[in-house]
């Protein structure tokens, strides 16, 4: 049985997540999942993991896992960035990795692979009217708060390669997850917007031509397991890359417009650019701004996508 380890597994994504590798496992071998949280005994009233272990235990433990998928941290959107609010959001994601990252150096037997979360804010800002579609290789655009708390989540994690200091074990693969809008009929991001759309009151905002590069939450699911198994199964870099995105980057026009087919509700309204950045401030660059990024290292390792447009994301 593989046992795997996550941080973070309790929310949108590592909920999903838990319930297919539980369901399905990787490669036909069954998964054990444990989740590391502040909140053990919360979590294991939930009866989705296999176990719920504190960061506590985890600074302790001798069990070893194949496979750490940390997912740990606050959400990026949920509040005004304040001082205190980006302050939490450095906290919220690495002090969970730094307390993976001390458990892999004193473990003698290393886990066969970490993913860790990040987001395509990494590359920064990009103008809506340029074309280019940014892969792994590609640089950042711009730096502001959102690149910069992506490079320091990414950074950290990669400092789990530079805890075997011998000559005869294997470095620790570390696979980064650049992650964009996820998308699914509840939670997430559709979560928040399904009210006022359904009261007809849902529109683009600004002039509804920022990129959005998303992905639905079946295929991240499906594309973490299958980072997973590629590991498993070929020799890789210690250090990749991936961009968990759709390989067809939308507008957020065309994302109203679905939205609406989906609801059978007009999408008429207009939030003005100059509106959304008095109500959210600096946050506000999520919603006007965006990166069309494409998932290049997937697709390059035979990844297939199945939910291929945002309506289909929507009806699964």
């Amino acid at each position: 049985m593989m046992k795997i380890l996550i941080t973070g597994g309790s929310g949108f994504l590592g909920t999903a997540l838990t319930q297919s590798l539980k369901t399905h496992g990787v490669k036909g071998n069954t998964a054990s999942v444990t989740w590391v949280s502040r909140s053990v005994e919360k979590e294991k009233s939930k009866n989705i993991a296999d176990d719920v272990i504190s960061y506590d235990d985890l600074a302790s433990t001798d069990q070893t896992y194949d496979v750490i998928i940390n997912l740990a941290g606050a959400g990026i959107a949920d509040s005004r960035w304040t001082d205190a609010r980006k302050q939490e959001l450095f906290d919220s994601r690495l002090k969970p990795t730094q307390a993976v990252i001390d458990y892999i150096e004193r473990m003698g037997n290393k886990p066969k692979l970490l993913i860790s979360g990040s987001a395509v804010g990494w590359y920064g800002i990009q103008q809506e009217n340029d074309p280019t579609a940014l892969d792994e290789t590609s640089p950042m655009t711009t730096t502001d708060f959102a690149h910069e708390i992506c490079q320091a989540w990414e950074q950290l994690a990669l400092t789990a390669q530079d805890t075997v200091t011998d000559a005869v074990t294997d470095a620790v693969p570390v696979a980064i997850v650049r992650t964009g809008v996820v998308i699914a009929p509840e939670g997430g991001m559709v979560g928040r917007l399904i009210t006022p759309f359904k009261m007809g009151t849902g529109g683009k905002l600004g002039n509804g031509q920022q990129i959005m590069s998303w992905i639905s939450r079946t295929d991240w699911v499906r594309a973490v397991i299958f980072i997973i198994e590629q590991n498993l199964t070929h020799t890789l870099p210690t250090q990749q890359i991936y961009n968990l995105t759709n390989p067809t980057p939308i507008s957020n026009a065309a994302f109203t417009d679905a939205m609406g087919t989906w609801l059978h509700r007009p999408t008429v309204m207009t939030l003005p650019a100059f509106v959304v950045k008095t109500m959210f401030g600096e946050m506000s660059t999520l919603l006007l701004d965006g990166q069309r990024v494409v998932p290049t290292a997937l697709l390059d390792k035979g990844f297939e996508f199945n939910d291929l447009t945002v309506l289909n994301a929507l009806k699964s």
